[in-house]
């Protein structure tokens, strides 16, 4: 049986952070994941993540989003890898949508330096683009989007610099409280830590049932196209990360041709995906959902659905809120949990990190995180 100070579940996009974190700070951690370090399972794959400030979902986050910004630059730093690049981006709908209106409200109490567009200056100033007469866009300079892969891999390589001992194919089959600490058992033995993080990505409705919130685990399809006459127009240079809200609520979202000419234009609904679970998800992309999406997005970027390139399935992992839970466990002071990221988490991922070694080391935080007390739920 081996000992460790910290035991992180999980090295995916908030795990892999957790364990940089520790290690960094001098704790014995040990990292278990049921996957190798790069697959394809869970939420941290598809090559882009949208980040913002000017956040919709609602201006709390924006303290973290700040803090998250200086440690992604810090982590390209230390590791040498590129995980971020700023584009701009646009908010996009009616002005009284919450893609509109709740990015401007965060902006304006924050004091956040953006624009808004009226659906004539948007589309002089990015002609990719086709608005209705009454939509306008916030526009944001210091959006852009992050790669998830890169970003574990980074948090990874700085936790092993750091002496984390990273376990891959090796995934918790229990783990129980065992005097001030927990025990952890896998196929492959059993460890002993002061302290447990669980951050189980869409497997969370299994290993945290005893936290009796209804997750909904959904499957959605990210969308890559060869836009009409080449990728020129949407070069990250000339084209910025978009969410588009329409007028019953439903939502898209984008980014510019970020991976050469051949690459094309990554696209995806939002939060409009179907049940399922870790280990029933279909990973087949369907005739019908090119279709839809073909249709849905040629009316708003006429040039983008020249030719379908690939599409790649994800999970959403969502609250009732759609809010984070990131906290100590009620029932159990040694585990500390982080899941229910609900399609909107990845951007948070450094500062999560970094909340996450502060509660497993001294059981509280200065960063504002009781929005995600899992309480809430009753």
């Amino acid at each position: 049986m081996s000992a460790y100070d910290v035991i992180v579940v999980g090295l995916g996009g908030m795990g892999s952070a957790a364990a940089f974190q520790l290690a960094a700070r001098g704790q014995r951690v040990l990292g278990l994941e049921k996957y190798g370090p790069a697959h394809d399972r869970g939420a941290s794959h598809g090559g882009s993540r949208v980040t913002r400030q000017s956040y919709f979902e609602g201006p709390e986050y924006v303290p973290l989003l700040l803090r998250a910004y200086d440690l992604f630059d810090q982590l390209a730093t230390d590791s040498g890898r590129d995980v971020i690049t700023l584009t701009g981006g646009l908010m996009i709908g009616r002005p009284d949508s919450r893609t509109v209106a709740g990015s401007r409200a965060s902006a304006e109490q924050w004091g956040l330096e953006h624009e808004i567009l009226d659906a004539e200056e948007l589309r002089r100033r990015f002609p990719t683009l086709a608005p209705q007469p009454d939509e306008i866009a916030l526009y944001e300079a210091k959006a852009g989007f992050v790669r998830p892969e890169a970003t574990v891999a980074a948090n990874l390589q700085l936790a092993g610099k750091h002496g984390a001992d990273l376990r891959f194919h090796e995934p918790m089959t229990s783990w129980e409280p065992v005097g001030d600490g927990v025990r952890v058992t896998t196929a492959g033995g059993s460890y002993t830590a002061g302290q447990l993080v669980l951050a189980p990505g869409p497997w969370a409705p299994e290993l945290l049932a005893d936290l009796g919130i209804e997750f909904r685990i959904e499957r959605q399809v990210q969308h890559w196209y060869q836009p009409r006459g080449g990728v020129e127009p949407f070069r990250p240079d000339r084209h910025p990360i978009y969410v588009w809200e329409d007028a019953e609520g439903g939502q898209i979202y984008g980014f510019p041709a970020i991976d050469g000419p051949e690459g094309g234009a990554k696209i995806a609904f939002f939060r409009r995906g179907t049940p399922t679970t870790p280990d029933t998800l279909d990973t087949a992309v369907h005739e019908d959902e090119i279709a839809e999406m073909v249709a849905y997005c040629g009316r708003r970027l006429p040039d983008l659905p020249g030719r379908f390139l690939r599409g790649e399935p994800c999970m959403y992992s969502t609250t009732p809120d759609e809010h984070f839970v990131i906290a100590r466990h009620p029932a159990h002071e040694s585990v500390t949990v982080a899941c229910g990221f609900s399609g909107h988490g990845f951007k948070f991922v450094t500062v999560v990190g970094e909340i996450l070694a502060d509660l497993a080391t001294c059981g509280a935080t200065v960063h504002p995180i009781g929005l995600f007390d899992p309480r809430r739920f009753g």
